[in-house]
Formats: structure tokens, sequence, C-alpha cells
């Protein structure tokens, strides 16, 4: 499964008005895992920046003049999102009613809501009372913001796609351990309660070598990004 985290930066609070996408930034995941692949613009929001935008972005008039329209980005923002992978987003309200608006002003089809899955929503959901802003669960689950002096698209992209893996139950959500029974035991053979004995003899390994060269090949062309070769897999 084919997910992009990420962000969005802009001048203001109204799509609908004339506030503009100043920044994007995404993260790929496949199955949960990042790529490698990034994506990042500074856009031309062919208006002046308002001076609180600034405060919270650190993007100027001077910075942003010769940055791209939307219209010159859009293909390789809708190119990189793909047709249908989910987009996680946090306050996903904000960011695909700007994106939609965008993509409206150029005739283009806008992207469906359906599409999107809101970390704001899934964190109330799963700690509701708690203060749920992307700096409060970067906090509750020790990954470090400590470079996000201000807002940025793609830092908070990164930050994003740490938290939400945390959300869903860490970076391997979709992979079930036994369930320890009660006292800490794990269930044995047969259903019998207690602790495991390891193996005297490890079993050997049945990944072939061409199978081990292949995957060599693989995580090579994926970068020295790819999770795979930053970790040793």
């Amino acid at each position: 499964m084919r997910e992009i985290v990420m962000d969005t930066e802009t001048t203001g609070f109204d799509a609908d008005k004339d506030d503009r996408i100043v920044e994007i930034g995404g993260i790929e995941l496949f199955n949960h895992l990042p790529t490698g692949r990034t994506y990042h613009v500074y856009i031309n929001p062919e208006r002046p920046m308002p001076p609180d935008a600034f405060e919270v972005h650190g993007l100027g008039d001077d910075f942003l003049r010769d940055k791209p329209k939307f219209a010159e980005i859009a293909q390789g923002f809708v190119d990189f999102i793909g047709d249908d992978s989910r987009l996680v987003i946090h306050n996903a309200s904000f960011d695909m009613k700007f994106l939609n608006a965008e993509l409206r002003r150029l005739g283009r089809p806008t992207l469906p809501w359906s599409r999107a899955l809101d970390t704001l929503a899934l964190a109330r959901e799963k700690f509701p009372g708690s203060p749920a802003s992307l700096d409060a669960l970067c906090r509750r689950f020790g990954v470090d913001n400590s470079n996000r002096q201000r807002h940025g698209a793609l830092l908070d992209s990164e930050l994003l796609a740490e938290v939400y893996l945390e959300l869903i139950g860490g970076r391997q959500p979709d992979l079930v351990l036994d369930q320890p029974a009660q006292g800490g035991a794990v269930a044995g053979p047969q259903g019998a309660s207690g602790p495991r004995n390891p193996r005297p003899t490890p079993l050997p390994s049945r990944l072939t070598p061409a199978e081990a060269a292949a995957h060599a090949e693989f995580v090579a062309r994926l970068g020295e990004s790819a999770v795979w070769a930053r970790y040793g897999g």
C-alpha cells in the first residue's frame, strides 16, 4: 500500500478568497515504511506574504518571488501523489481545501476527500482530551522536533510520518506477534502456557544466493536514503 504523508504551508487561512499555497512537502511510504522518495517545492503565491504568515513560515516576498507558480508545479505534484495513494495529513480538511482550490483555479480535477487520512482526528480518537498538535504528538512519542523552529512543509511531513506510524501501532503495524498470556507467558504448543525455549541449533537460512543478489540490487536502486540501506536490510 502506497501512502503520501504530506503538509502544505499557506499565506493564510482562507482558501476561498485570496490565500494561496507557498510550500508543499511529502514523504512516500510503502507498506508503512519510508522509501526515501520525497517531494518538496516552494511556490510563488502571486500575492504579498502577510507579516503574520512570515512569522510562522519565515518565507518572505523576496524569497518566493522567483519560485514557480502553482500552475507550473501542478503536474509534478499530481504525478507524485498518484491516482489512488492515501494522503496522510494533519488537519486534513485545511490542506485538502487549499490543494483543491489551487487545482480548481487551473480547471484540473480535484482530490477526493476520501483519499485523505486525518492524523489530527486519529490522535483525538486515540487520546481523547489530550493535546493533538504535531508538537504535542512528537512529545508524546519521543519524536525529536528540535529543528522545528518555524513551520516547514517537508520537515513537518517527516515528523508527521514518524508520528503517524506510532499512532497506528509502531513501524510494523500489520505484524501481529503472539499476545502475552496472563503473567507475561506466551502460548506454547497445543495452547500450553509458558515461556518458549530458544532452539538449540538455529534454522538454516532459506534465502538463496540468487534471491540475496536480487534483493541487494533492488535496495541499491532505491538510493542511500532508503530504510533498507540505512539499517542494513
